[in-house]
């Protein structure tokens, strides 16, 4: 039985992946940063005429009536190029809120508008609300209207958040659905941020000498890289287990629970593994604000608690378990 990825959508993703390699993210980001959001909307207009953001959107509203799985792969190339704004919001929780809310918002998302959202007993803080058109607040299972409260910097400077407060009732929404969606999209763009790191490294272990050698040649520094690169391995295929069970069971999200909180917990483990080592080699000029690097590795470690911490996706995990015994 062949387990791979439908090619089909592997060409999908080189396609978005072509566009953000042209698109001078590492600009786009800084600019960000700085409060000019234009060019990183302009990026995320011509994301959405690829499709990515209608992925989720039934065909009668304009979109793609594509699977998490889809969404996944898609957003993982999001992340390896730090693409800025409430990505995973967007692409995999507001679609299932638009389900409940009617076409006429699927279809404003299919076209690229963006949506923040927030639910305050696990992700509080909705993601860069003052380039959204939606803002949400996902609570008891019930979906409203959120208005911003102070606008606060995130450790990623191009990334702000807001604890949104209540406002009218929307609509009904499975509360676990919409977690298990966003804690996935995270996943994703968490695995295409430790890959794109990784990447980096190695790169600059070819390039950088110390005493008379690349530092790539020591062989305590290869075997730091292996260990990235086997913990992002490692941690695919339980993204894939963790889509393919929300894609199975879209009408029972609490059988998604185990597979997308272990997704979730592995790849955000191995991201920040990718991000400390990225650091260790590159040395302090890392995560200075001229280095490239410094962009990735912020959106890392802002991207651990969102859609969820560590501990409260293990929880879950813990909690299946015991469930099934």
């Amino acid at each position: 039985m062949d387990f791979a990825i439908d090619p089909d959508i592997t060409d999908f993703a080189a396609s978005i992946d072509s566009l953000l390699g042209k698109s001078d993210m590492p600009s786009v980001l800084r600019a960000w940063a700085a409060g000019d959001t234009a060019p990183g909307e302009t990026v995320w207009g011509r994301v959405a005429e690829t499709g990515a953001a209608a992925l989720l959107i039934d065909e009668d509203a304009g979109g793609a009536g594509a699977t998490a799985v889809e969404a996944v792969v898609a957003l993982e190339v999001l992340g390896r190029h730090a693409v800025p704004g409430p990505v995973v919001e967007t692409v995999m929780v507001a679609p299932r809120i638009a389900a409940a809310l009617g076409s006429d918002v699927a279809v404003d998302l299919a076209s690229g508008a963006l949506a923040s959202v927030a639910a305050p007993r696990v992700s509080p803080f909705a993601p860069d609300p003052a380039v959204a058109k939606y803002l949400w607040v996902a609570d008891d299972d019930e979906v409203f209207t959120g208005t911003a409260g102070e606008i606060r910097r995130s450790v990623d400077r191009a990334r702000t958040v807001t604890v949104p407060s209540k406002g009218g009732n929307l609509a009904a929404a499975n509360t676990v659905d919409l977690i298990n969606h966003g804690a996935l999209g995270t996943a994703a763009q968490l695995l295409g941020l430790g890959k794109a790191m990784l990447e980096m490294s190695v790169d600059y272990a070819k390039q950088r000498k110390q005493y008379g050698k690349f530092i790539g040649e020591y062989q305590g520094l290869k075997h730091q890289l292996a260990d990235v690169a086997i913990a992002l391995e490692m941690a695919q295929p339980l993204l894939w287990a963790g889509a393919l069970a929300i894609a199975e069971n879209p009408d029972v999200p609490a059988s998604a629970v185990r597979d997308v909180s272990a997704a979730r917990v592995a790849v955000a483990d191995a991201a920040y593994l990718s991000a400390r080592t990225a650091l260790q080699v590159h040395g302090a000029i890392g995560y200075t604000l001229e280095h490239d690097l410094g962009l990735w590795l912020t959106k890392t470690r802002a991207l651990q608690t969102a859609w969820g911490t560590q501990s409260f996706h293990r929880g879950r995990v813990l909690k299946s378990l015991e469930a099934a015994r």
